[in-house]
């Protein structure tokens, strides 16, 4: 059974969220995660690849950490009940001016896969980028085959804009990858169908720990 939190990980927290849902927060990754996060990444290899090949190694993950800047923003999943790290949310290469676009990228650890957990941190990961960050368009490539991935995005509200033959290098190799974006006036609307009312605009706040 793979670890689903490190050691002593529940009494260093409560979280720091930038967004809560009714099951999972939304957080900036800390150093102090690169252990869990190596082995969380080693324990789901056969559910990340060939689709994504996310570090493995303590030193690994903490320049991944690092790597966050104005133009990249690195967000783990925590489950409410007990903040076990369910996954990660990537939003890179954002671009300002008229663009404001960025990329998405995400995965999920076992054992917590296939339980809703990354559609709520996802569906809040549109949120953050289109309320706090000010972003008017994510891109999420996916490769032809993955079809949960297909599947979540297009429960969100993506669209697919297109197809890029030997888009990405990933595992060694260049893949062909599918082009699935969102709007915000389409995310907003698909809020306003649901009858989601807007989040209050307060500021980043420790998490309540709810009790399982």
């Amino acid at each position: 059974m793979p670890p689903s939190r490190g050691p002593r990980e529940g009494r260093r927290r409560p979280t720091l969220a930038i967004e809560a849902g009714r099951r999972v927060l939304l957080g900036a990754p800390e150093p102090g995660d690169a252990s869990t996060l190596a082995a969380l990444a080693r324990a789901s290899r056969r559910l990340h690849r060939p689709w994504v090949y996310p570090p493995d190694t303590p030193s690994g993950v903490v320049r991944w950490i690092k790597s966050t800047g104005p133009n990249r923003r690195r967000l783990l999943v925590r489950r409410r009940a007990d903040e076990a790290i369910v996954g990660v949310i990537n939003v890179s290469e954002i671009v300002r001016a008229g663009f404001q676009n960025a990329y998405l990228g995400y995965y999920a650890f076992r054992p917590h896969a296939g339980q809703g957990y990354m559609a709520e941190g996802l569906a809040l990961a549109l949120r953050h980028a289109f309320r706090s960050l000010g972003l008017h368009r994510l891109e999420a490539n996916i490769q032809p085959g993955n079809d949960r991935s297909r599947g979540l995005v297009r429960r969100l509200g993506f669209r697919k804009e297109g197809y890029s033959p030997r888009y990405l290098k990933i595992g060694g190799r260049w893949r062909d990858h599918e082009r699935w974006a969102i709007v915000r006036e389409r995310w907003a609307a698909g809020r306003r169908r649901r009858g989601v009312t807007a989040p209050s605009r307060t500021p980043a706040r420790r998490a309540r720990r709810d009790r399982p």
